[in-house]
C-alpha cells in the first residue's frame, strides 16, 4: 500500500474546486443571500470547477510533448541560418 490515494494532478483539481467553491459561498453568503443559498452556490461552482480545472491543467503524458516539439523547431531554425 505504498501508492497514494489520488495523484498529484487529482488532488491539486479537486483543491481548487474545494477552494473556489468555498469562496464563492462565503462570498454569497457576505452578500446576504443566506447560509443555504451560499452552500448551494458553493457546491454548483465547485462541481462546475472540477472540469475546468481538469482541462486547464496539463496531463502528465502529453506535458513534455510541447516542449519537445518547441525544442526541435529552434534546433532546426538554428541549423537553417
Amino acid at each position: 500500500m505504498d501508492r497514494p490515494l489520488l495523484s498529484l494532478r487529482s488532488t491539486l483539481v479537486f483543491l481548487l474546486a474545494l477552494l473556489t467553491g468555498a469562496v464563492t459561498g462565503g462570498l454569497t453568503v457576505v452578500a446576504g443571500e443566506g447560509i443555504a443559498r451560499g452552500l448551494l452556490a458553493g457546491l454548483a461552482c465547485a462541481g462546475v470547477a472540477v472540469p475546468f480545472f481538469d482541462r486547464l491543467i496539463a496531463a502528465e503524458d502529453s506535458a513534455g510533448r510541447p516542449a519537445a516539439r518547441v525544442a526541435a523547431g529552434a534546433a532546426e531554425r538554428e541549423s537553417d541560418g
